[in-house]
């Protein structure tokens, strides 16, 4: 093992593992020091100026980007930092992987946005087909803050401790809906180098950012290695024999979900088990499709 990937070598104590478990989140002070938290935050001012020229910024001027090392190759060294690994390993061991990560920079908002309800757990469609009650935990992430988020207002992410042992939380019939915050919901603050490191079924929503201070965060989310297909699917496309199979065909060997978002079910109406599910009138009302919170 060489020292760029070095670990701390002392798993959390019994009384962190106690707080997460009954929390659902820990935070982790001053993890990054000052020179860290500004090459890091330089990288992702670099990934901002690139998708801005390229007009792939929201409407707001913000980005979500997904796959946070694609993205930003310079930001490898936070997926196993020595202040932070020891986090996820203690809790998931050793057989894991990231399987999920992005990048967000948020600017100040200058206009009154619309109300939307954005309280949501993570993990996409394992939240409708997870049966047991909680759900299991499946996968927990780190939330590195990039800039000065110690007060709020700042796009800071609300979060309600220990919601993740509960399925459900009271919400509109419509996100447009206005609706009361969830119970014991508070606004996480941090200094530059902070971390929250958070379960998926911890219930979290975004804010808006209407202060001065441009909110700069990189997350990364880890699962069990076996949180993916076993099955070897690399370049099926190129097979000889692929164009011979049907749609629903393709999509049960991997070939129709391109990115994680239509892995995670967000694109329903670009997987063909669905669309050939709608066309014979056999889809579940109480599986509905889900659609992307952006």
């Amino acid at each position: 093992m060489t020292s760029q990937t070095a670990l701390r070598a002392s798993s959390l104590t019994p009384e962190q593992i106690e707080a997460f478990d009954r929390d659902g989140y820990l935070m982790i002070r001053g993890a990054l020091d000052a020179d860290e938290v500004a090459r890091y935050a330089e990288a992702l001012d670099r990934l901002y100026i690139e998708e801005r020229d390229a007009g792939r910024l929201t409407p707001t001027g913000a980005i979500h980007k997904l796959s946070a090392i694609t993205a930003v190759p310079e930001m490898a060294g936070l997926l196993n930092h020595p202040n932070t690994f020891h986090y996820v390993w203690s809790i998931l061991g050793w057989n894991t992987h990231v399987h999920h990560s992005h990048v967000d920079v948020n600017p100040p908002i200058r206009e009154k946005q619309p109300y939307r309800f954005k309280w949501h757990q993570d993990g996409g469609r394992q939240n409708t087909q997870l049966e047991t009650d909680p759900r299991p935990r499946m996968a927990v992430k780190l939330s590195y803050f990039l800039s000065d988020l110690s007060e709020p207002g700042r796009g800071n992410t609300k979060i309600v401790p220990g919601s993740h042992k509960r399925n459900r939380i009271d919400g509109p019939p419509r996100r447009d809906v206005e609706w009361p915050e969830p119970e014991g919901a508070i606004e996480v603050t941090g200094e530059p180098g902070d971390v929250l490191f958070f379960e998926r079924r911890l219930w979290h929503a975004a804010t808006d950012n209407y202060s001065d201070i441009t909110r700069k965060m990189a997350f990364i989310g880890y699962s069990p290695q076996w949180v993916r297909g076993r099955d070897d699917v690399e370049d099926l496309p190129n097979r000889s024999w692929w164009n011979d199979l049907d749609p629903v065909q393709q999509q049960l060997l991997g070939g129709c979900a391109p990115t994680g978002d239509h892995a995670w079910g967000f694109h329903f109406d670009e997987t063909p088990l669905y669309l050939w599910l709608e066309e014979q009138g056999l889809l579940d009302p109480k599986n509905p499709p889900l659609k992307p919170e952006r």
